[in-house]
């Protein structure tokens, strides 16, 4: 009886976990999501240039005054690169961002109303 009520336990558990990780969305622009603050963000790093995609469940969330920075992990060499907003749901880096396979990246932004958010992104 108690095996049985360990496994059962065990497998909600393992249900309930799986969807509150499943929070976010998919990504729509073939990047990384990530979540915070009840935010969806997405990294896409293309041609060296690196732009996240807000989202406020499902809807682009503004971007214009914001500003913050995005900080590259590779290793044992770490980069910081600003951030600046860029059409309606946009932050860009204003330079070149270098990231490689494994890198780690912290975006810090902070919004028009001030409250800043740091986001945390492994890079695939």
């Amino acid at each position: 009886m108690k095996k049985l009520m360990a496994v059962t336990a065990m497998t909600i558990a393992l249900a309930v976990s799986g969807n509150a990780l499943a929070h976010g969305e998919k990504p729509k622009h073939g990047g990384v999501m990530q979540t915070a603050n009840d935010l969806s963000f997405e990294l896409v790093h293309k041609g060296g240039n690196t732009t996240i995609y807000v989202e406020d469940h499902g809807k682009q969330l503004s971007t214009t005054g914001a500003t913050g920075k995005l900080t590259v992990l590779n290793g044992k060499e770490k980069s910081e690169v600003p951030l600046e907003p860029a059409g309606e749901n946009m932050m860009v880096t204003k330079g070149e961002a270098k990231m490689t396979k494994g890198a780690k990246a912290i975006a810090s932004v902070t919004f028009a109303d001030k409250k800043t958010i740091n986001v945390r992104f492994s890079v695939k």
